[in-house]
């Protein structure tokens, strides 16, 4: 069965801005039915890293905080901890750079709150019927909420193919030993030319499975129970992620992670996506490219996998942009996503997605009118 989904193009004028019609497209969406008065509830958006530019600007976002308060619930800004260790890797550092790119509170409207804790530990395994994982690991605060709004931004990924709010879920929600069961499928590495010894990832192992060998930290592979708090402690940067999972799998392990975000509450969801600024890669750079198609709008729904097939197919409806990152499939139909990053299945993570349950890929496109006569 078909899924709407609420589509709001660019237009604005004196009649109604963009932001007037992000609430318009919320409530055709079903906020009301998503939110009740006291509810604690998580709005899930990926804060950007330092120097990048594409994410969704927090101006947005207050527009859902205000929304939300207005029914009578209590937001909060949520994002996670990185696997990788950088800007974001634990929840100081995260929340500082949230501040930093535009979420403070005197903008944004709403406290932010790591969803996985400090440094990316704080989180329970949920039971899901997957086809790979029997559990997953999320974080404690997404399960704590009443109620979850992933607000995502659409654009290329190089290892998925697109993100939005399939990859907002599973990658997003997750804890860093999730986000390490989806990338990898052995323990971490120590980088021994970076190791000064200095001892904190063996004070840090919960597990004995770090120990100094001639001066340097070794992993015990056997042992390592793959919580990635190591890779959290070393200033060095010097325990490294083996990305040695091949992508259709990543894909489908986070299809199965994003059921187990959202399995919960399902009644109590609500999903959104910008698709502005398509950039060809990741928002985790500290770099933005230019965007691949000019800016298409925002659409809503209930069901995630129809929201994130409804944004694929306008972007590959679009006319491609030169002097970008766009190699190939430019013209109105062409694989945008195939033309950035060529070897790429990116409906892999659909069809895992719908096998499980998680929504339908038939949808119903729902265009949001102009208010009145004209702009």
């Amino acid at each position: 069965m078909s899924a709407p989904v609420y589509f709001s193009d660019m237009r604005a004028g004196n009649r109604e801005n963009l932001f007037s019609k992000l609430t318009r497209l919320l409530d055709a969406a079903g906020i009301e039915q998503v939110i009740q008065r006291g509810n604690l509830t998580a709005i899930k958006i990926h804060f950007g890293e330092k120097g990048g530019h594409a994410y969704i600007r927090p101006t947005f976002a207050r527009r859902v905080v205000d929304r939300v308060k207005a029914l009578g619930g209590k937001p909060f800004l949520t994002d996670s901890c990185t696997l990788y260790p950088g800007e974001r890797k634990e929840a100081v550092s995260a929340l500082t750079c949230g501040i930093e790119n535009g979420f403070a509170y005197a903008v944004a409207g709403a406290p932010l709150i790591l969803s996985d804790g400090l440094r990316g530990q704080s989180a329970r395994r949920v039971a899901i019927p997957g086809k790979i994982l029997q559990s997953v690991s999320i974080g404690q605060e997404i399960l704590e909420a009443d109620t979850l709004i992933a607000l995502s931004h659409f654009k290329c990924h190089e290892l998925t193919g697109f993100g939005g709010t399939l990859k907002n879920l599973g990658m997003g929600c997750s804890s860093r030993e999730g986000k390490l069961e989806q990338h990898s499928n052995v323990a971490p590495r120590v980088a021994e030319k970076f190791c000064t010894a200095c001892a904190a990832c063996l004070r840090a192992c919960a597990h004995g499975a770090i120990a100094f060998f001639e001066g340097k930290a070794r992993i015990d592979a056997e042992k390592c129970a793959g919580c990635g708090r190591c890779i959290t402690v070393c200033e060095e940067k010097a325990i490294q992620i083996q990305w040695n999972e091949e992508a259709p799998l990543v894909m489908r392990k986070m299809a199965e992670y994003a059921l187990g975000a959202v399995q919960d509450k399902r009644e109590k969801t609500l999903f959104v996506n910008f698709i502005t600024q398509v950039s060809p890669a990741c928002d985790c750079y500290g770099h933005s490219d230019a965007p691949i198609v000019a800016d298409i709008g925002i659409l809503a729904s209930r069901d995630p996998v129809a929201l994130d097939q409804a944004c694929a197919d306008l972007v590959n409806q679009a006319q491609g942009l030169a002097n970008t990152a766009l190699a190939n499939g430019l013209e109105p139909g062409g694989d945008k996503f195939r033309g950035v990053h060529p070897d790429i299945d990116w409906e892999i993570t659909l069809e895992h997605a719908e096998k499980l349950g998680l929504g339908s890929r038939d949808y119903d496109l729902i265009r949001l009118e102009p208010l009145g006569k004209g702009w």
